[in-house]
């Protein structure tokens, strides 16, 4: 009898590349909620940032900070990261983080138009 060894490669995770300007955005957030959005982009975006999902999206038309995708989380889905993708580097790029209450989108403390 034979036996058949399968061995699954583990896929390489993602960088994450913070764009210098996401620390003025975390500025404007409560720090409570720091840890939780940290938490929550290395979970969501270290490994298949490009498949969409419930909470993860390609964005349909182009945004002022370049961002491609956007990812939704926390409370009343109320964080919003925008990020784009570097396929070649394997590479997340976060370009900004705000919050969504309603129809209103802050980003450091700006309103944004989206």
């Amino acid at each position: 009898m034979t036996t058949i060894m399968v061995i699954m490669a583990r896929k390489q995770p993602f960088g994450l590349a913070y764009d210098p300007e996401v620390k003025e955005h975390l500025g404007a957030i409560e720090a409570k909620y720091h840890s939780l959005i940290r938490a929550t982009i290395e979970e969501h975006l270290l490994f298949d940032p490009d498949v969409e999902t419930s909470n993860r999206k390609p964005l349909k038309r182009a945004v002022a900070f370049e961002a491609e995708w956007e990812l939704r989380f926390g409370p009343d889905n109320r964080f919003r990261v925008f990020y784009a993708l570097d396929l070649e580097n394997q590479e997340v790029q976060i370009l900004a983080i705000g919050v969504k209450e309603r129809s209103q989108l802050t980003i450091a403390g700006k309103e944004v138009e989206l």
